[in-house]
């Protein structure tokens, strides 16, 4: 249950994420020209029941999920927008049909201090906030993706803790603006400056969400290195799914059928993998393995450059310790669309080397059943089928390997097997190095491209484009015609990339239909000994002719850069830069 009180946390900190922040003027703005004692409680109250309601759509269904991200950007501005007006020109709200009798019984019934604004206009304005403070928080994320499909009453639970949150926070914010109100003279009169300052506000943070210059505001605080409360969360969520990774393997071996039942989580199943590599055809699952082997279970995906650099060591372990009882199992869970894709995956297993078994996890129904939310992560399963160790991303490859080996010791032990016949030793994997990158991976996709810096972010559709005069760390600049789709943007020939990155290596996830031959830049010249593997040094240049990663840039030490990128040919998809 300690998601439980990650979540209830998660939503006091929303309000201070870079998303909120710039929406805050909206709630101290209603509750300052709310028409009653009762503003700041509906406002917040009605944003809580949006935010719940909205995400039930979101996975109920299909119709809901199918509509863009920018239809609800648009319906949550275009409702401050009018809100605004209304203050700006109050007698706007009256000519509404309907609102004027509803407004004048109000009167009647609450006294002389009574506005005219409706109580309906409250609850319109919390609601129309509910999906933009949806997208703020990993904790609801994580509720959204993986929980709720696994339990729809524990996930309504966590997501009930979340709101409950957010909500503090929130009705402490709004009820400071309803005291700083009441100190101003003339605040009740809906004619006042002080409404009509505030009605311009909404109409200037309802303009922001529309055109998506609030998301630049929100990428720019980031960037501009401004604390970002959403990292606390992330920490907290790393934190609490440590199954058994707290005692890093010391454990393994050394406690009861009693013990492990307290401290770890039996492993669930693999639940229906789309197909089995790697297995002669043959289906394989966890159970089949409790009682005489240890098992790796590793969550991946072929184009994940974290993953690649991991995948090293997994085929070292499996050639070292098959013989001695590990099974690997990867779990192939794709990122984007053409990771789905069979014969994708069986290319990328012989290019790396990988013999072990792998299943393909299309749809997500072991990586849910795992909970888990990362790639790579490897979960280690002792005999007893217990997950006794698990480790996020990259690197302490000695620390899993040492549990690996006390996992495999218990094992020998209990089949009445040579303990000593495990090799302690730790394997080592040369030219392979971890990430030291200060940028964060970068999406062209319309669903995650907070970073695109000089056209509309989360909006599909065609949008031609021009380079600013300037570069920034870590914005992403395009220039041409590109079309944008959830998970990637497709140029036309000639188009460019341009961004300046904080890294050593530049990698670039792409597709495309038939070859498209791309120049690469590396702060305005060619990129000759700076080349990554995938580029020809020569010519300065990268054919993208399959589906997947490619590296464009390799230096030996972490500096600031700008790559360029200048396309030729189309039917290009661009997915995401990543950095190492």
């Amino acid at each position: 249950m300690t998601l439980l009180f990650i979540s209830f946390i998660a939503g006091l900190l929303t309000v201070l994420a870079p998303c909120i922040l710039p929406l805050l003027p909206v709630v101290v703005g209603s509750s300052a020209a709310g028409r009653s004692r009762l503003t700041p409680y509906v406002v917040v109250g009605s944003l809580a029941v949006s935010v719940i309601l909205f995400t039930y759509l979101l996975k109920v269904s299909t119709a809901f999920i199918t509509i863009p991200p920018y239809v609800w950007t648009i319906i949550s501005g275009g409702v401050l927008i009018f809100f605004g007006l209304t203050l700006v020109f109050p007698a706007l709200w009256e000519r509404i049909p309907g609102v004027a009798k509803l407004s004048s019984e109000g009167n009647k019934l609450a006294g002389k201090g009574y506005q005219k604004k409706s109580f309906a206009g409250d609850v319109l304005i919390g609601a129309a906030l509910g999906p933009v403070f949806s997208s703020c928080s990993p904790t609801y994320f994580v509720i959204l993706a993986s929980v709720l499909p696994a339990s729809f009453a524990l996930g309504t639970l966590y997501l009930l803790a979340y709101v409950s949150g957010l909500s503090i926070s929130l009705l402490a914010i709004a009820l400071l603006g309803q005291r700083f109100a009441d100190k101003l003279s003339g605040i009740a009169d809906p004619k006042s400056r002080v409404k009509r300052t505030i009605g311009v506000l909404f109409v200037i943070l309802g303009l922001l969400i529309v055109t998506g210059i609030e998301k630049k505001i929100e990428a720019g605080i980031i960037t501009s290195g401004f604390f970002d409360i959403t990292k606390v969360e992330q920490f907290l969520l790393k934190a609490s799914d440590g199954m058994g990774m707290e005692n890093k393997g010391t454990a393994i071996g050394m406690l009861t059928q009693g013990e492990k039942a307290m401290r770890y989580q039996e492993v669930p199943e693999l639940v229906s993998p789309d197909t089995y590599l790697n297995t002669g055809g043959q289906s394989i699952n966890l159970a089949q393995y409790k009682g005489n082997s240890v098992v790796l279970v590793d969550f991946w995906t072929y184009s994940c450059i974290n993953c690649q650099r991991t995948t090293p060591y997994l085929t070292q372990w499996h050639g070292k310790y098959k013989d001695k009882g590990l099974v690997i199992i990867g779990v192939h869970t794709p990122e984007f669309a053409f990771e789905k894709d069979k014969t994708n995956v069986e290319k990328a297993l012989k290019e790396f080397g990988i013999e072990y078994p792998v299943i393909l996890d299309n749809e997500y129904k072991t990586w849910n059943a795992f909970g888990n939310r990362y790639w790579p992560h490897k979960y280690l399963i002792d005999i007893d089928g217990y997950i006794v160790y698990d480790h996020i991303g990259e690197g302490e490859y000695d620390v899993t390997e040492k549990a690996i080996q006390a996992a495999l010791a218990e094992r020998a032990a209990r089949l009445g097997e040579s303990v000593d016949s495990i090799d302690s030793g730790i394997v080592s994997v040369d030219g392979v190095e971890g990430s030291r990158a200060q940028s964060p991976e970068t999406y062209f996709g319309s669903d995650r491209n907070q970073y695109l810096s000089n056209g509309m972010s989360r909006r599909q559709g065609i949008q031609t484009l021009t380079f600013p005069t300037t570069n920034t760390l870590n914005a992403l600049f395009l220039q041409g015609v590109w079309n944008f789709s959830p998970e990637y943007a497709v140029p036309a020939s000639g188009a460019r990339v341009r961004y300046t990155y904080n890294a050593r290596d530049i990698y670039f996830v792409a597709s495309a239909s038939s070859p498209v031959t791309i120049k690469v830049l590396r702060d305005g010249e060619p990129v000759g000994t700076f080349a990554g593997s995938d580029v020809d040094p020569k010519t300065s240049t990268v054919t993208v002719n399959r589906d997947g990663l490619y590296k464009l840039i390799h230096d030996e030490s972490v500096g600031v850069h700008t790559i360029e990128l200048i396309i030729n040919g189309d039917g290009l998809k661009a997915f995401t830069f990543t950095f190492g």
